[in-house]
């Protein structure tokens, strides 16, 4: 029922704040090549994907962009994450060039990559899974330091393996702030994608929202913008469903905080 609300409520918010938009478009006279109709918005949607399909392409590139990316620059950071968590010399060594990276604007690394892997998909792919490392590796690193402490000497008095701790004690106590990074870095996932098509492409949703520009079409652009809406709305609900799935006992602990006591 409360999945029906919830669903309900965004429904209900999406269409006052289309006509809200259409009102002040009529109201304000509004040149088309500054500010759309909706209707005009959905046109080009319609016409994008179902009526001429030149959209699809687009956007199945951007999505393999960013899901390629995505899982390359994840997995690497969590195992990073998890070395640099368990050794404290692979710390020192690796710390300072990590924290160095990230310093760096990533839109400044585009054209080095552009160089180093060319105009396709795969200097977008290396974009991306720069952006996505980051906050999946710090909240990785700092995710595995925040173990119990009584637990990890409780399983270390019973000469229980480095292996055998990190995984029956360090990656569940862990397993929220991991899910929390991949959360911000699956949106992230999508702007690096998309920078990375603005900086040189020749498909993508990126690309089809800066070939707009030269002809100000703007129902274009937004029907891409909506896309690239929809996209980030999808990936993260995946990504929560995903953490209600796998770190099922958070949910349970919630849950059992949330029913009141038989003695209250």
């Amino acid at each position: 029922m409360k999945r029906f609300v919830g669903v309900g409520t965004g429904l209900i918010s999406l269409s006052v704040f289309l006509v809200t938009w259409d009102v002040l478009v009529v109201v304000f006279e509004a040149p088309s090549y500054l500010l759309p109709r909706p209707l005009d918005v959905g046109r080009a949607l319609w016409s994008g994907y179902i009526a001429q399909g030149h959209y699809w392409k687009h956007m199945f590139t951007t999505l393999y962009e960013m899901c390629v990316g995505y899982v390359i620059g994840c997995s690497v950071a969590f195992v990073l994450g998890a070395l640099v968590s368990e050794f404290r010399w692979f710390e020192r060594i690796v710390m300072p060039y990590i924290v160095a990276l990230q310093s760096t604007p990533k839109v400044a690394l585009a054209p080095l990559l552009i160089v180093w892997f060319g105009f396709g998909v795969a200097s977008k792919i290396v974009l991306v899974s720069l952006i996505c490392f980051f906050p999946v590796f710090i909240n990785c690193f700092y995710g595995f330091r925040s173990a119990h402490p009584d637990l990890l000497r409780l399983y270390r008095s019973f000469m229980a393996s480095r292996l055998h701790v990190f995984l029956r004690v360090k990656l569940p106590s862990a397993a929220g702030a991991i899910f929390a990074g991949l959360q911000i870095a699956v949106v992230l996932a999508l702007i690096g994608a998309i920078v990375g098509e603005f900086v040189s492409a020749k498909e993508g949703l990126g690309y089809l929202i800066q070939s707009s520009t030269l002809s100000f079409d703007v129902a274009t652009m937004f029907a891409s913008v909506a896309t690239l809406s929809v996209m980030g709305i999808l990936a993260s609900t995946f990504i929560r469903w995903l953490h209600g799935r796998l770190v099922f006992w958070e949910a349970r602990d919630r849950d059992s905080k949330a029913t009141p006591s038989e003695g209250a």
